[in-house]
């Protein structure tokens, strides 16, 4: 009887395993059909659906006026920049506990096709900067780490001459 438990228990813990990992190699690519500014854009999703997308983590600045946000400094500068760097350029998603905001807007962790984490990328070369809402945290240690090295270096848009 025990041995019977203890091989299902194995071909349990094997099955696991493999849908884990077939889950991890599986990625759907999207293209960008909208840019909107620095860290929000808009793609076509797998229905064919137009899905707005919000970065986690990061802030870029404000490219317009809406609500009680002013246009950023260096806004247009980082939407340009985001816009340069993904233009006809195929990306994938990575969610977190939360996968909407109060928006609807989809958030996301970002990747290229030649495995750039976007939301690190902006934060690092200084064209975004940390925004952390709980319960979405998987990388905000990263980030905060990225951004320390980056105003050290006084590297991108938010570094102080």
């Amino acid at each position: 009887m025990q041995k019977i438990q203890i091989a299902l228990l194995y071909l349990f813990l094997l099955t696991f395993l493999l849908i884990e990992t077939h889950a991890q190699t599986h990625f759907d690519w999207f293209e960008i059909s909208k840019f909107v500014d620095g860290d929000t854009f808009w793609i076509t999703n797998s229905k064919g659906e137009q899905e707005k997308i919000r970065l986690i983590g990061v802030d870029a600045p404000e490219t317009r006026r809406s609500g009680k946000k002013e246009i950023g400094y260096f806004g247009k500068v980082a939407a340009a920049y985001i816009v340069k760097l993904l233009d006809s350029k195929k990306i994938r998603l990575e969610y977190d506990v939360g996968k909407y905001d109060r928006y609807k807007r989809t958030l996301a962790y970002v990747y290229l096709e030649d495995g750039t984490f976007l939301n690190a990328h902006l934060i690092e070369n200084g064209y975004a900067m940390v925004m952390t809402v709980p319960p979405n945290v998987k990388y905000s240690e990263l980030f905060i780490k990225l951004q320390r090295e980056a105003r050290l270096k006084k590297k991108g848009l938010w570094a102080k001459p």
